[in-house]
């Protein structure tokens, strides 16, 4: 059973240092309980369209690749390794809002195991919001 969760948000900074806190996945770490590194750099910048980060401890976690960006307003990822889905999408959008950015931040996932709805989607939040604490923390 597929699931989805969004979160909605502002933080307070401008949107072209939001969207580069996101879109540049491992310039946050200071500020996560994991570690998210580079593990192949995208096809024209290493934080672009191909990007492929892991996110966990000691090596041990989930590879993401980026595979839509639209500096400034959007940017897609999917999981391609690490997790047990047959499919995990996160959207993050970006848009002026009065104090800072907003951010919409959306994952969609399709466990390969049987996993209650409800239970994903509170964990889906759970990871969003760490996400979203952490590049608000950075961001200060």
């Amino acid at each position: 059973m597929a699931a989805t969760s969004t979160v909605e948000t502002v933080i307070a900074a401008p949107r072209e240092q939001v969207y580069k806190l996101f879109s540049e996945r491992d310039s946050i770490n200071a500020t996560l309980p994991i570690q998210v590194s580079l593990k192949k750099p995208g096809a024209d910048i290493p934080s672009g369209v191909g990007a492929q980060y892991v996110l966990g401890l000691a090596g041990v976690g989930v590879t993401e690749e980026t595979i839509e960006l639209i500096p400034g307003e959007r940017m897609v990822y999917q999981v391609i390794a690490g997790a047990p889905v047959k499919r995990h999408v996160g959207t993050i959008a970006f848009s002026d809002a009065p104090g800072g950015t907003r951010v919409v931040y959306t994952m969609e996932s399709e466990p390969s195991l049987p996993v209650p709805g409800k239970v994903l989607e509170v964990g889906l939040k759970g990871l969003i919001n760490v996400l979203i604490g952490g590049v608000r923390k950075a961001a200060k």
